[in-house]
């Protein structure tokens, strides 16, 4: 199975948020819906993370560029 998109997860996040808030779960289906939502917590901060690094060695090489045209 391939991974989610950060906006499909981020969309699943937020049902699941909605559901603890509206639904009142059971123990048991809260704590699947919890252990869910962290999952989704930790795969979206590691796509970030991920992008941020991404961007930031776009930009250096932009940057360098722009150094080497200077000189």
């Amino acid at each position: 199975m391939s991974e989610p998109k950060y906006s499909e997860a981020m969309a699943e996040l937020e049902e699941i948020v909605t559901a603890i808030e509206n639904d009142s779960p059971d123990p048991d289906e809260l704590i699947i819906k919890v252990k869910r939502a962290a999952e989704l917590i930790q795969f979206c901060r590691k796509r970030l993370l991920n992008t941020e690094t991404e961007i930031n060695t776009v930009l250096a090489k932009l940057k360098e560029m722009s150094d080497d045209k200077t000189e």
